[in-house]
């Protein structure tokens, strides 16, 4: 085991809770940590670009995509999001306090080398390809997120 990796399951694309995980994985890598984050199921859309990417899927495969947001500025909170109300009111006292926006926690992971993975089985069953993810982005299994978890002294599911 090894006191300076970190590891994190990101498995829910709600706002409240994808910042959490990015503020925690920003302050390890600063503290010189080496952070993998795996990201499965509802997090994928986290890693979705904005736009829309022309591929090839199944009638399955496009409800998935129409259904899911793309992106992190089309999230919103797990508790009192209250039709949009709550996340604009959450973003707006987020920029008031001066807390990063959940694109610019991303954008800090990447610039840091925090390794994102995302999870390939979870791709395969809601439809995303590849180029559907924004830049940077690994694609594995979870046999690869247990390795670093194997190796890493702090493991979190968010």
């Amino acid at each position: 085991m090894d006191t300076t990796k970190k590891t994190l399951i990101v498995f829910s694309n709600d706002l409240d809770r994808a910042m959490a995980a990015f503020i925690i994985a920003n302050g390890a890598a600063a503290m010189g940590d080496e952070v993998t984050m795996f990201f499965t199921f509802w997090a994928l859309n986290l890693l979705r670009k904005p736009e829309g990417v022309a591929v090839k899927k199944t009638f399955m495969e496009k409800m998935f995509g129409w259904m899911m947001p793309r992106g992190p500025d089309k999230v919103v909170l797990s508790k009192m999001n209250m039709g949009g109300m709550g996340t604009a009111m959450m973003k707006s006292a987020m920029k008031k306090h001066n807390v990063m926006s959940l694109q610019k926690l991303m954008d800090t992971a990447r610039e840091q080398g925090i390794k994102l993975i995302a999870c390939t089985m979870t791709m395969d069953v809601m439809g995303i390809k590849k180029e559907e993810l924004i830049d940077g982005i690994e694609l594995a299994g979870v046999g690869t997120y247990l390795g670093a978890a194997d190796q890493a002294n702090l493991n979190m599911f968010i």
